[in-house]
Order: C-alpha cells, then sequence, then structure tokens
C-alpha cells in the first residue's frame, strides 16, 4: 500500500464500530475547507460526495477521472483525523478486473468505507443489469479482502435516482448486494417512513445508509426510529453554498445590489478556523 502521513487502521476500526448500533450523521464535504469545518463541529466521520467535488472543478456530476477522484479522496482523507467513506461511482472500470484495480487504488488513499453503484450513465436502460451489478460488488469486495483492510463495502441501488423507482426491484438489489459482500446499502431517493422501514427490514441486520439532501418532515431521531444506521448529505452542503453565491451574484449582476452578502460569513472567523 502506498505510504500515508497517517495509520489508516484506527480510522477503519472506528467507523466500522460506529454502524454496530445507533444512528449516525456522515455529512459530506467537498473540499478540505469544508472537512475541516465539518471536524470542528464534532462529527464523527465524513463523506465525499461526487458532485461537490465536481461542481467546484467546474464539470458536472459522474465527470472526474479516476485520478482526480483518488486526488480528492487522498485530501480529505488527510484533511482530519477522521474516517472517510469514499462516494466511489460504479468503480471506475470497464469490466470486473478494471473494478478490482480502481478499488485498490481508492483503499490506498486511506478511506474506511468506499460504495458502488449500480448506475451506468444511459439514459434508456439507466441500471446495470442485476447480475453484472452484482458481478462488480463482487469485484470491489475481492479487492478489499485481498488488500487484507478493514474498509467497509456499500452497496448501492440507484432506481430512484435514475428515474425508475420501483422499490422492489431497489430491494432486490441490495439484497443481491448484501449476499455479495456489501457491509451496508444504500437506495439513495427513497423518502418514505414505508420506503426507508421496507429497506431496513429487508436488509437486516446490515445497517443501512439513508440520504437526506433536502428539507424532510424527519428528524434525525424519527429515522434512527426506523432502524436506518447512518445518514449521509450528498451534495446537499455543496449546493448550499452555490446556493449563497449565486444568489449573491445574480443580484449584483442583476441590479447591482449587494444583499446577498448579508449571511457572509466572518473572514476572521474563516482565517481562526483554518490556523
Amino acid at each position: 500500500m502506498t505510504t500515508l502521513p497517517f495509520d489508516p487502521r484506527p480510522r477503519r476500526a472506528a467507523f466500522r464500530a460506529l454502524h454496530a448500533e445507533g444512528c449516525f450523521v456522515l455529512p459530506n464535504p467537498w473540499d478540505v475547507g469544508s472537512a475541516r469545518y465539518l471536524h470542528g463541529l464534532g462529527f464523527a466521520a465524513l463523506a465525499s460526495t461526487s458532485s461537490g467535488v465536481a461542481w467546484s472543478q467546474g464539470k458536472p456530476d459522474g465527470q472526474l477521472s479516476l485520478d482526480e477522484t483518488l486526488a480528492h479522496l487522498r485530501d480529505l482523507a488527510a484533511a482530519t483525523p477522521l474516517p472517510v467513506n469514499a462516494d466511489f461511482g460504479d468503480g471506475f472500470g470497464a469490466d470486473t478486473t478494471a473494478v478490482e484495480r480502481a478499488v485498490e487504488q481508492a483503499i490506498a488513499t486511506g478511506v474506511a468505507g468506499l460504495s458502488i453503484e449500480d448506475a451506468r450513465g444511459d439514459a434508456a436502460a439507466p441500471l446495470r443489469p442485476l447480475d453484472e451489478a452484482v458481478a462488480r460488488v463482487r469485484a470491489a469486495r475481492a479487492a478489499i479482502d485481498r488488500s487484507g483492510e478493514d474498509v467497509l463495502l456499500i452497496g448501492r441501488a440507484e432506481n430512484f435516482f435514475v428515474g425508475r423507482p420501483d422499490l422492489d426491484d431497489a430491494i432486490a438489489r441490495l439484497r443481491a448486494y448484501a449476499a455479495a459482500g456489501a457491509d451496508c446499502l444504500y437506495a439513495p431517493g427513497i423518502s418514505t417512513r414505508a420506503q426507508i422501514e421496507a429497506v431496513v427490514a429487508a436488509v437486516a441486520p446490515k445497517p443501512v445508509n439513508l440520504l437526506v439532501g433536502s428539507a424532510v418532515p424527519f428528524t434525525l431521531q424519527d429515522i434512527a426510529a426506523m432502524g436506518v444506521r447512518r445518514v449521509s448529505v450528498g451534495g446537499a452542503m455543496a449546493r448550499s453554498a452555490w446556493g449563497g453565491m449565486m444568489r449573491a451574484s445574480t443580484l449584483l449582476a442583476n441590479e447591482g445590489r449587494f444583499d446577498g452578502f448579508a449571511d457572509a460569513a466572518s473572514g476572521a472567523a474563516l482565517n481562526q478556523l483554518f490556523r
């Protein structure tokens, strides 16, 4: 494994322990500064966001290369002492051999977990066939096992994210990913109590990640009572930051007004944070 500026083993052990009981929030920074800020708020772990980092590079979600993604993961993992879960797309490989190689490289960045999703970027057929998706999860599992590192593997069913909101199919996929070696299951886009509880029950006792990317009627306590183990926010924090910048700049460009700076963070506070 590539030499790291830290020992990833304690982080990986702590990350696995977080999944054993209770419910924790896994916020998604998009750069080193946002990671350090979230660490300062007391969160126990962080997760990357493919969309957030892509936007910061002037690209749409899903357009970062493997090398760009690995560089970002190295920066994020080194930014704080917290475990980091990698949003690792579909595994960055045309076949399972390539997925294994990519996952090996992701492990070498020091991350404590990584996800493999079943979307394939084809509008006509946005989900991979189940056997193909399962093979990619198995490839990721094989790479982790071969490394000897305690890195969590998250299997993602993208049905609700790609316009195919079929709960039964999503559950069938998650069960298959669990059988293929996924430690944690994730169906981004499910949002109702019935959907969430159905997913939790279907893959129990394995932990479930819930995406909350907008204002919802549930509190964290409500979500924990449904049996969810961890809650991530995806690109929501990056979108919130972009929202503030877009409002301020639009007012300035269209009306010559500076009102959009009213809620800006203090420069002195930011300098103190990063000192």
